[in-house]
């Protein structure tokens, strides 16, 4: 039993060495500094969102704030049948913002992936050759279009997946959550570099719009309450397998909030994991598995090491093999996001994170959960 467990952590530690390699080697980008603007892109700012009258406003005065020229943006806010005032400001800023904005009220009808259906019907009536979809949750840098903009001419991308990070928050919970998501973030952007993409966030993403009506947009995937961002681009993916990109670029950053409770974090991990049984691609789930028994290895050898004769040299090899390569990457990818103040929080994840991840191995295989007041699967 200890030689399996050594086994597969001696294959963790080298997996995460090749991941911090990757992205010690992944250049950041950095748009040229503002000039002309011909030849660049027309962008379709995505926004679907749902009783965001608190936070909305904060991410339309950013927009308002772009170094992007407001005639090469537009913004489409989906309403998602909101019961509060969000469509209502949404209609009063109309006249206060340089760039076009414009409010799309959905009708309440029932659906499985409410996400899905109003960004499929914002591109719809999308003038932008970009489609960038964000949350009204989110706030966002002045250079963020220009950043993306001109990492597209550059590179000539399909799919631009950009790095998210939580706003200050000095709670226990929210500095667990910030090192707990600078793991995905990174190793979403790894993935993609070594030419196998697994990860991406809604929240940041970036495709054209002719071809996400290539790919068929969400046919296939529509039935999946979440995955409005991974599913599609595995689809592209597997369409244009070098048109994957990540944006490596501190402009590119877009900040969002940690979840505020456990019942809530809860609920948005279960709606993630929805996902994993959509996978197009057999690689996520294979790593799905590969870091689900990584991280299982240590606690069963906590548990031989009273039990069934695991040593306590063993038990300390174990968990270096899996210390030791996570906080060199995980180092690396918050010092990006300009977190190091989070750095010293690492132990305490690593301490968490196999009970974390046994958890909602095992709580993805029920159905159901609650998100934004309605009840999903």
């Amino acid at each position: 039993m200890i030689y399996i467990l050594i086994s597969i952590s001696l294959l963790y530690a080298l997996f995460t060495l090749i991941l911090a390699v990757t992205w010690w080697r992944m250049p950041v980008f950095v748009a040229p500094d503002a000039g002309s603007q011909d030849g660049f892109p027309k962008i379709s700012v995505i926004i679907p969102v749902r009783n965001e009258e608190f936070t909305l406003p904060l991410l339309l005065a950013d927009l308002k704030a772009q170094t992007y020229s407001p005639g090469l943006f537009e913004v489409i806010v989906a309403d998602d049948s909101s019961t509060d005032n969000t469509l209502k400001i949404t209609q009063e800023l109309i006249k206060t913002v340089p760039y076009l904005l414009r409010p799309l009220p959905l009708a309440n009808e029932p659906t499985t992936s409410p996400k899905k259906r109003a960004i499929r019907q914002s591109i719809t009536v999308a003038t932008g050759n970009l489609i960038v979809t964000t949350d009204g949750d989110c706030r966002v840098g002045p250079r963020w279009l220009e950043t993306i903009a001109a990492f597209y001419k550059q590179t000539g991308a399909r799919l631009i997946s950009g790095p998210i990070s939580f706003n200050s928050d000095h709670t226990v919970f929210g500095n667990l959550q910030t090192v707990e998501s600078s793991s995905l973030i990174g190793a979403g952007a790894c993935t993609m570099a070594l030419g196998s993409p697994t990860m991406c966030n809604g929240a940041n993403l970036t495709y054209e719009k002719r071809v996400f009506e290539a790919v068929g947009g969400f046919d296939g995937i529509d039935h999946v309450a979440s995955g409005d961002d991974e599913l599609l681009m595995q689809k592209i993916a597997s369409r244009y397998p070098d048109g994957v990109r990540f944006l490596k670029s501190p402009d590119a950053i877009v900040h969002t909030a940690p979840q505020p409770s456990l019942r809530a974090f809860y609920h948005q991990r279960k709606r993630w994991a929805s996902k994993w049984r959509a996978y197009q691609s057999i690689l996520p789930s294979l790593l799905a598995v590969f870091i689900f028994a990584s991280n299982l290895a240590v606690p069963l050898a906590v548990v031989g090491y009273w039990s069934f004769g695991v040593t306590g040299y063993q038990l300390i090899s174990l968990i270096a093999l899996k210390a030791v390569p996570e906080w060199l990457f995980l180092g690396s990818v918050l010092t990006f996001l300009k977190k190091k103040r989070v750095l010293l929080w690492i132990p305490v994840t690593q301490l968490v994170y196999p009970l974390y991840v046994v958890f909602f191995g095992l709580a993805a295989q029920q159905k159901g959960f609650r998100w934004k007041g309605r009840n999903l699967h």
